[in-house]
């Protein structure tokens, strides 16, 4: 693919693959920075508080994956059902953010 220019143009995977690991290499700075951090013997609410930011970072990279997922493959022409395939996104979704596997639909009994 090419733009008017005539220079390439990333396809959407690639864009999102280029975000994807921007977003790595900055959380890889940022665990970087935490282990300066501890070798200087920083107070813990300073290096707590920047472990916190790690993981919310490194939570938006797995959120980005998953919403990438979803918009990407879970469309699909295979035999699934829709339900199914919905399905599967939320169990994918539960077990990142440590819920169980098991959940109720809107009406049913737990």
């Amino acid at each position: 693919m090419s733009d008017e220019s005539g220079s390439a143009v990333p396809s959407p995977d690639e864009q999102e693959r280029t975000r994807i690991l921007n977003r790595l290499k900055r959380l890889e700075g940022q665990i970087r920075g935490l282990q300066s951090m501890i070798a200087a013997g920083q107070d813990c609410d300073a290096v707590l508080t920047q472990v916190m930011a790690a993981k919310s970072a490194l939570n938006q990279v797995g959120l980005r994956i998953i919403g990438y997922s979803m918009k990407t493959c879970l469309p699909s022409t295979d035999a699934r059902s829709r339900e199914e395939i919905v399905d599967e996104a939320l169990s994918v979704l539960l077990r990142f953010v440590n819920l169980p596997d098991t959940w109720s639909q809107p009406g049913e009994e737990a």
